[in-house]
C-alpha cells in the first residue's frame, strides 16, 4: 500500500506531479487520484488510501481552500495524527490548518536540497519511521578556521577530579592539532578564561578565533558524563552537541573517544562551511581556490554535463596553481568517474590524463591524509584494482585517525573490492565521527549499498530514505532493493533515474561495484524483478 497520500486541487496538479516524483526518487510509495481505478466507487477507494498511508500530504492553494473534498482529507489526517502540509500561493489556510505548521513551497523548482522541501522529506520520515534528514545550519565564517578548546566546567562534587577534566581538554586538543586545515589554540593558552562568564563573541575576540568548543565532566562514583558544544563565534550559535556517558575503567580510553568525535565533527564542520563561504584557503591563489569551490557542487551532482565541467573548472585551478594538490586529487576522482560511467568516446585518454594527476598530487602532498584519501578513491576506476588504493587509504588512516572522510573512503573502496562486511564497519565509523556535514550522506548512501549486499534490505531501504543523495550505483541498487522487496513501480523510477544518469551498460556497471559473483547476482536477479511486468 501507498506509504503518502497527496491531497490536492486539480488546479495545481502540475505541483502535485512534481512532488510526487520527488517522494518516489527518495523511495517512497505515493498515491493521487489520477490513480482510481475506473471499476470502483472513488469515495471508498480514498478512505482505503487515506487509512492506509502512513503520511497524507496536503498541497494548500486557493483551489484547495475552498475544496470540500481537500479539507475533508486534511481534517481526516489531523484527526489521525499523519497531516503534513505546504503551500504553493499565498491564499490562507482554512482553520483549523493555519495553527499547523505549513512548509511554503511558492518558489519552488524541484530541487530536493532546497531547505523547505527538506521540512517536508522531515514530517514524511518521522512520520513513517524513518530518521529525518537532518538540516544543517548555515553559519557566519571567518577568513580562517581557528578553533579554541575552552576548559572545561568540572561539575562533580569533588574538586580534585579537575585533573580528569583538564586531561580530556588536553586530549582534544591534541587530536585536533593534526588537522592541517585546522588552527587550535592549546588548552594551556585558554586557562586565562576560566570561571569566567564572557559571551562566545567576547571569547573569540579576545582569542581570535572562529569557533569555541565547550563541555562540562560530571563524575560521579566510576561514572562520567561528557558534554560538548561546539559554538560558531560570530554568531554565538551552537552548531553542534553532543554528551558521552561512560564507565571510568579506562580513563585513557574514554579521553581518546571523546578527542576524536570531536576531531572527527570539528574538521568536516568547518571544511563544509569552508566550501560555501570560500573561507578555508589550502592554496595561497584565491583565484585557483574559487575554481576549485565551484567544481565541488558540480561534481557531487555526478552527471555527465556537471562532472565535465568540474574537470574543467578543476584544470583552470591547477593552472593558476600547480602545487595545489587538493585540485588535482579532487580532478583524478572526476576522471574515474568519467571512465567509470563512459562519459567519453575517449576513455584511455581520460584514464591517463587522471592516473597522471593522482601521481602528481601524491608528490605533492605525501603526507596529507585527504589528497591520499583522494587519490585512494581515485584509483580502482583508473588502474583497474584496490590494493595501491587500500594501502594509501592505510597510510592516510595513521596520518589522521580521527578522519572522517578517510572512513568514507575506506568504505567505498572496500565496496569496490567485494568486501561490503569491512566496508559496512568504515562507513559506520564515518557515521559516528561525523554527524552533521555533508560527506555524512555520503556515508549514509555507502551503507545502503552494503546492507544491501548483506541481505539487510530494510536497513538498506530506511538508509537511503534519509538522503537525497543519489549517485549512480545508488540507482541501481535500488532498483535492486525494490525488485527484491516487489515493489516494481518504485523499482522502474529507480531504473528511470538510472537511465537518466547516462550511467552505461548495467552489467558493466555491476562488475565494477559488485566485483563478487554473489553480490553480482544479487543485483542483477533484483533488478530482474524490477523489469518483470507487473501482474494484471
Amino acid at each position: 500500500m501507498s506509504e503518502v497520500f497527496i491531497s490536492y486541487a486539480r488546479s495545481t496538479e502540475p505541483q502535485a506531479k512534481i512532488v510526487a516524483e520527488a517522494l518516489r526518487r527518495l523511495s517512497y510509495g505515493v498515491w493521487r487520484d489520477d490513480e482510481l481505478p475506473a471499476h470502483r466507487s472513488f469515495s471508498q477507494v480514498i478512505e482505503e488510501r487515506l487509512a492506509a498511508a502512513k503520511a497524507v500530504l496536503v498541497i494548500w492553494s486557493a483551489d484547495a481552500a475552498k475544496s470540500e473534498w481537500v479539507q475533508s482529507e486534511a481534517d481526516r489526517a489531523r484527526k489521525d495524527g499523519k497531516l503534513v502540509q505546504l503551500r504553493v500561493d499565498d491564499a490562507a489556510l482554512p482553520m483549523p490548518f493555519d495553527r499547523t505548521q505549513c512548509a511554503d513551497l511558492t518558489v519552488w523548482n524541484g530541487d530536493p536540497e532546497a531547505p523547505e522541501w527538506k521540512k517536508v522529506v522531515a514530517s514524511i520520515a518521522a512520520l513513517t519511521g524513518e530518521q529525518a534528514p537532518p538540516i544543517a545550519p548555515d553559519p557566519t565564517l571567518f577568513a580562517k578556521p581557528t578553533v579554541a578548546v575552552i576548559p572545561f566546567s568540572n561539575l562533580s562534587n569533588d574538586p580534585e577530579q579537575t585533573y580528569f577534566v583538564e586531561g580530556v581538554v588536553e586530549e582534544i586538543v591534541a587530536s585536533i592539532a593534526r588537522y592541517r586545515t585546522l588552527n587550535v589554540i592549546a588548552a594551556s593558552d585558554s586557562t586565562i578564561y576560566r570561571g569566567e562568564r564572557a559571551s562566545p563573541q567576547d571569547a573569540a575576540r579576545r582569542l581570535g578565533v572562529n569557533f569555541l568548543l565547550e563541555g562540562s565532566v560530571r563524575k560521579a562514583g566510576a561514572r562520567v558524563r561528557i558534554t560538548l558544544h561546539l559554538i560558531d563565534a560570530a554568531t554565538g550559535a551552537q552548531i553542534w552537541a553532543d554528551r558521552l556517558d561512560d564507565s571510568l575503567d579506562d580513563i585513557f580510553a574514554l579521553q581518546d573517544r571523546v578527542a576524536e568525535r570531536v576531531a572527527g565533527v570539528i574538521e568536516n564542520r568547518v571544511l563544509d562551511a569552508s566550501e560555501q563561504k570560500a573561507s578555508a584557503r589550502p592554496t595561497g591563489n584565491m583565484g585557483s581556490y574559487d575554481l576549485y569551490l565551484r567544481a565541488m557542487p558540480l561534481f557531487r551532482l555526478s552527471r555527465k554535463p556537471e562532472m565535465l565541467q568540474s574537470i574543467e573548472l578543476l584544470g583552470r585551478a591547477v593552472e593558476l596553481d600547480p602545487a595545489f594538490a587538493l585540485a588535482q586529487s579532487q580532478s583524478a576522482v572526476c576522471h574515474r568517474q568519467v571512465v567509470d560511467h563512459a562519459w567519453s568516446d575517449e576513455p584511455e585518454f581520460f584514464r591517463a590524463r587522471g592516473l597522471a594527476l593522482a601521481e602528481r598530487a601524491l608528490a605533492l602532498a605525501r603526507d596529507d591524509s585527504k589528497v591520499l584519501a583522494q587519490v585512494a578513491a581515485s584509483l580502482p576506476g583508473l588502474e583497474g584494482g584496490c590494493d595501491r588504493a587500500l594501502a594509501l587509504l592505510e597510510r592516510a588512516a595513521a596520518l589522521n585517525p580521527a578522519s572522517s572522510f578517510v572512513e568514507l573512503v575506506s568504505g567505498s573502496v572496500q565496496l569496490r573490492n567485494g568486501e561490503p562486511d569491512i566496508a559496512a564497519e568504515h562507513l559506520e565509523r564515518a557515521i559516528r565521527l561525523d554527524p552533521i556535514s555533508s560527506m555524512n550522506a555520503f556515508a549514509r548512501m555507502y551503507l545502503a549499498s552494503a546492507r544491501f549486499q548483506q541481505e539487510r534490505f530494510a536497513e538498506a531501504l530506511a538508509l537511503f530514505r534519509t538522503t537525497t543523495l543519489r549517485l549512480p550505483v545508488s540507482y541501481a541498487v535500488l532498483a535492486a532493493l525494490h525488485g527484491h522487496l516487489g515493489q516494481r513501480a518504485q523499482a522502474r523510477d529507480a531504473l528511470a533515474q538510472l537511465e537518466s544518469r547516462e550511467a552505461g551498460d548495467i552489467e558493466k556497471f555491476a562488475r565494477i561495484w559488485f566485483p563478487r559473483p554473489n553480490y553480482r547476482a544479487l543485483l542483477l536477479d533484483g533488478i530482474a524483478c524490477a523489469e518483470t511486468p507487473t501482474p494484471a
